[in-house]
């Protein structure tokens, strides 16, 4: 309810510290707070990072901000049906791929923050200027340590065909990189088509649990001890459920899959002074700083996440990084390969 890359993504970059925050176009600011508020749908958790966050925004800036959270398909679905029906509601949406099908629908405005382009590794911001990137996430396994106690989890590919665990892996059933079809992927991105579906065949042996949950859904139910491993859970989710005392852990298993989570600005926003302003707000180093404080992963190459070992290296930690056009061109395969293998 309302509330009043490519393959060589270049992230992996010297940590320098946090830039002094750069302030906003004062006519931009102006006429924002002349719209006085903000419509954004998100895919980030609210209580983590989006109440933060619009806290901060309306303390610096006077605009109040209204939010939506769903997944990734909701947010896209209704965007796209405000648009259809000529009601847009949405300023300012963000998530993994749908910017892709609803800029060709036509509800995306082509706009950039200003600067971006100096600030930012080419990989991180959209040439044609429908999205930039907003925090990095990497898609794991996790485990239940009551269950498998730290050291005995598995580590690579090869390990999750143990027979021992078929019956105790889940995931999302979600098309969505933070899923089956993101795992699908993973797989054929790094293994190639060929060896990559011989795997995959031997997988489906597992018996693996598709649950229509979204990620750290998933990830509660290994927790609960329901399932003994998840795949494709956010990698920042174990250490913050650590902290409180839950026993789980996650798999650094090479490679991982990174996606790029962009934001962008609906066509025609109801509020397009103050939706710019929040898109800057977010890609700025002080928004940044915010989602470092709530275990998210900045994208600013200056701003360091709170366990550096979560961002890939490229060297001890490898990953295989995808933008919002790559995975809307690509997901829709392997979602089809988990269909006819896995359902």
């Amino acid at each position: 309810m309302l509330h009043c890359a490519r393959i060589a993504l270049a992230v992996a970059v010297v940590l320098t510290g946090v830039g002094a925050p750069r302030a906003a176009d004062e006519a931009l600011v102006a006429a924002a707070r002349k719209e006085g508020r903000v419509v954004w749908y998100t895919t980030l958790i609210v209580d983590q990072f989006v109440r933060p966050l619009a806290d901060a925004f309306e303390k610096k800036y006077g605009v109040m901000v209204d939010y939506v959270r769903a997944d990734m398909t909701e947010v896209g679905l209704r965007v796209l049906n405000e648009g259809r029906a000529g009601q847009m509601l949405a300023d300012v949406f963000d998530g993994f791929s749908q910017v892709v099908s609803l800029d060709q629908a036509g509800f995306v405005e082509h706009w950039l923050p200003d600067g971006i382009e100096q600030r930012f590794p080419k990989e991180l911001y959209d040439p044609a200027k429908r999205w930039v990137g907003s925090n990095l996430y990497v898609l794991t396994p996790g485990f239940n340590t009551d269950q498998i106690p730290k050291g005995t989890q598995p580590q690579t590919f090869e390990d999750l065909l143990d027979p021992k665990w078929k019956g105790r892996i889940v995931w999302s059933s979600n098309v969505s990189p933070s899923g089956a079809a993101g795992f699908i992927g993973l797989v054929l991105l790094h293994m190639g088509d060929e060896k990559g579906m011989d795997y995959l065949r031997r997988f489906a042996r597992q018996n693996i649990a598709g649950v229509k949950l979204a990620a750290r859904a998933v990830l509660d139910q290994v927790i609960a001890g329901e399932y003994a491993i998840a795949l494709q859970i956010f990698n920042n989710h174990p250490g913050i459920s650590a902290a409180k005392g839950a026993p789980v852990d996650w798999i650094k298993l090479q490679p991982s899959l990174a996606a790029l989570s962009a934001v962008s600005i609906t066509k025609p926003a109801p509020h397009p002074n103050a939706a710019k302003l929040l898109v800057d707000f977010l890609v700025s180093s002080e928004g940044q700083e915010i989602f470092r404080r709530a275990d998210y992963m900045p994208v600013d190459p200056k701003v360091t996440p709170k366990d550096p070992s979560l961002r890939p290296d490229g060297t001890t930690y490898k990953a295989i990084y995808l933008t919002p056009d790559q995975i809307d061109e690509s997901l829709p395969k392997w979602a089809k390969i988990y269909d006819d293998l896995f359902r």
